[in-house]
């Protein structure tokens, strides 16, 4: 088994967050309509969790975090975790944490599509340049140039990010 090639630790994967939860915060400024972040299942849901807890430092409006559920091979059918939400007129923040083709995260936009929300905003914590589908991400903590063979893996363990790391 080779080396690991970690491209972030866990001390800056959680300043990368700060900054994220800065930058959100300094959008979403005087703006009380609530914050339904959503984390793609796994360490997606996990890089939510993290950043919502940080954003309640710096935002009053209410925040609310849920996960989208899909296949991330073959997404044909996509769930929110709480399937009677109401997102009308909300500040909707769709995350996960690599974005590699931008397939999955065109596909976990699909069930908002039902609904009518203020804004809907994309957030990943690692991009990498090589993407197939016409995603932008919003707020980006790292973006990394790869080759289409390599792959990008955010580690988590108990609720925490450990690191990320090319195999």
């Amino acid at each position: 088994m080779s080396e690991r090639k970690y491209i972030l630790t866990k001390e800056v994967a959680e300043q990368k967050l700060q900054r994220l939860a800065l930058e959100i915060a300094e959008q979403l400024e005087g703006d009380q309509s609530e914050i339904v972040i959503i984390g793609i299942r796994n360490s997606g849901k996990v890089v939510a969790d993290k950043l919502g807890i940080m954003l309640k430092n710096h935002l009053s409006a209410p925040i609310k975090i849920i996960s989208v559920v899909l296949n991330k091979i073959t997404p044909k059918e996509v769930f929110l975790s709480e399937p009677n939400i109401d997102l009308t007129n909300k500040n909707i923040i769709v995350m996960d944490d690599v974005v590699n083709s931008g397939k999955t995260l065109l596909y976990a936009l699909r069930p908002l599509l039902y609904h009518q929300p203020k804004r809907i905003q994309t957030l990943v914590l690692v991009e990498r340049m090589n993407k197939l589908f016409p995603v932008k991400s919003d707020y980006i903590g790292l973006t990394i140039a790869t080759t289409l063979q390599e792959h990008i893996v955010v580690e988590t363990k108990d609720g925490e990010i450990v690191g990320a790391y090319i195999e």
